[in-house]
């Protein structure tokens, strides 16, 4: 039923709450940029005039632009817990949050989620969910957590408005090999979205995962499989996160047709670059600095989004819109003066998680772990090394003389030779795998961490295997978290107590100690130009190519199966 007490405001038989006065409209409805007074009440824009208002605000000239959206973020990457992410991301411009909790969830499950959604419910910041699609992401790791399609049913009968449909459906082989249960899962969304993640897939193959329901995808690294996606219907969220830098390479598949199929989107994000850089906004300023018209980056950023994930009257400034705007400095330089809303400006908002019986702290949970346990026996020949890509996830597979002492394959410092291992944290049962990794540049000691994609079990790399051990024992001891380690001595560490993910600490404090430890691991030989601990929290993700290290062994990404550790 429509509002009276808005109608009436709008036609200027009530006063308005807020007036907007002297500002230039970003219109991203109508592609214009307009001088406007803009009028609020009850936190929806009542329209356009000169109204009289309970309060009004001289814009001065400043421009106003809808609130932005955030497409696909894995808060738990951010290592800040919800409340502290939203606050800060809403201090840099974003209104709405649309979040994919697979991190959470492959370490608690459902109560991983409902926590989200309980904490986060009275935020002035809206932030709604993906239900997670692959928990475990494949067959090839072990989880904390499984969840099936008939709990997809039950968690959006349970959460209709907070959860919009299905989040990234990782396990493409899944889909084209039609395995039931993955299909079931596409089948629980019914008709909502679903969230598409197939890096390098085309032609036929394409063809079919699209026509299975996938409707976006994020993974798009080169120019040519984002144009083959958009030709094919695929809503192409163009990604800037931490490690996943794709923005100036995907840029110029951008024309005056095909925008507004296009959104802008972070993935992952650490607190660290969120304090210095910002959210969506330092995505903005960087499409802006390559050329992208402002008025098409913003919109790539707010209505294209939300009409995507079918937020009704969410991501523009027009009569029935939530009030949620910036004012903004300099459009080009996309400097913000001020953040509202639902019509209320930001410092003026209380910031409060609403409490929850659900708890996930205390989620790290190792078997026994024998002193001989990172040993490789070497057998003569050459090994499988997984070698980072600077700036991507994706990794390549290298094929190298093993380094060998006394009958075991070791860490080769000087040939950039690193041993990494996973070790299962949420079961106890002591599996683990170890392998090779080069590029990290480690030339002494080791560094760990609990955040490890998907399924997030203990990941350490080192060149020292007493060091490696040392840094696993801590990380048990603190209850999860990242830690830098050499000659016997922790060095730094950064506890991550809810579900190893993330800190209960404010955002400026684990900043600080993030820098700390990359500090230390630099001190160790990692380049300055990588983040080693988001670089190693994506070496056991077997849904990327091309090789990767789970709990249960060595991955090969494009037969999608174990591989041999020696050739």
């Amino acid at each position: 039923m429509p509002d009276s007490r808005l109608i009436s405001a709008a036609r200027g038989h009530a006063p308005a709450d807020l007036l907007i006065r002297d500002c230039r409209l970003v219109n991203v409805l109508s592609g214009e940029i307009h001088p406007e007074s803009v009028a609020v009440k009850d936190g929806t824009i009542i329209g356009f005039g000169e109204y009289e208002a309970l309060e009004t605000v001289d814009a001065g000239g400043r421009f106003l632009c809808p609130g932005l959206i955030e497409g696909h973020i894995h808060i738990e990457s951010t290592l800040l817990d919800p409340l502290r992410f939203a606050r800060l991301a809403a201090a840099h411009g974003t209104a709405v949050t649309v979040c994919d909790p697979h991190e959470l969830a492959n370490v608690a499950g459902l109560d991983g989620i409902r926590w989200l959604l309980e904490v986060t419910r009275d935020l002035p910041m809206d932030i709604r969910c993906m239900m997670p699609s692959c928990v475990p992401a494949t067959h090839l790791e072990t989880a904390g957590a499984a969840i099936s399609a008939e709990d997809i049913d039950e968690m959006l009968e349970e959460f209709p408005e907070r959860i919009l449909g299905l989040a990234e459906m990782m396990n493409y082989p899944g889909v084209l090999f039609q395995d039931p249960q993955v299909l079931a899962k596409i089948a629980a969304a019914g008709s909502r979205p679903v969230d598409g993640h197939a890096p390098g897939l085309s032609g036929f193959d394409l063809n079919a995962y699209i026509l299975a329901g996938p409707g976006s995808d994020h993974e798009a690294c080169e120019l040519a499989e984002a144009q083959e996606k958009l030709r094919k219907g695929v809503h192409v969220m163009i990604r800037e996160g931490s490690s996943e830098k794709n923005l100036f390479d995907l840029l110029p598949v951008i024309n005056d047709f095909n925008s507004q199929n296009c959104s802008l989107v972070t993935d992952d994000r650490h607190c660290d670059d969120l304090l210095r850089e910002g959210h969506l906004d330092h995505t903005i300023r960087l499409a802006i600095s390559r050329g992208l018209a402002p008025l098409r980056a913003v919109q790539m950023a707010s209505i294209n989004t939300a009409r995507y994930f079918g937020l009704r009257r969410r991501g523009a400034v027009a009569p029935g819109y939530r009030a949620d705007f910036l004012l903004l400095d300099d459009l080009e330089r996309f400097a913000i003066a001020g953040v509202y809303l639902g019509g209320r400006n930001i410092e003026s908002l209380s910031w409060k998680a609403a409490r929850t019986a659900i708890s996930v702290a205390g989620s790290v949970h190792l078997g026994e772990i024998s002193p001989a346990c990172l040993e490789i026996p070497a057998t003569g020949g050459r090994v499988r090394v997984i070698r980072t890509v600077p700036g991507q996830i994706v990794t390549e597979m290298d094929l190298l003389e093993p380094s060998v002492r006394d009958g075991l394959v070791c860490a080769d410092p000087e040939g950039d030779v690193a041993k990494l291992a996973v070790f299962e944290r949420h079961h106890g049962s002591g599996g683990m795998a170890v392998g090779l990794v080069r590029g990290l540049g480690l030339r002494r000691g080791a560094l760990a961490g609990t955040v490890a994609h998907d399924s997030h079990n203990l990941i350490t790399a080192g060149v020292s295997d007493a060091d490696m051990l040392l840094a696993v024992r801590t990380l048990e001891k603190c209850g999860g978290g990242y830690v830098c380690v050499a000659d016997g001595r922790v060095l730094e560490l950064l506890p991550l107590p809810l579900a190893g993910l993330m800190s209960d600490d404010e955002p400026e404090k684990v900043a600080a100690g993030l820098d700390r430890l990359n500090d230390a691991a630099r001190s160790l030989g990692c380049p300055a130009d990588i983040n080693p601990f988001m670089q190693l929290s994506f070496l056991s993700l077997p849904v990327i190519p091309r090789l990767r290290l789970t709990d249960k062994g060595l991955v090969d990404v494009h037969v999608f199966d174990f591989v041999r550790l020696q050739e």
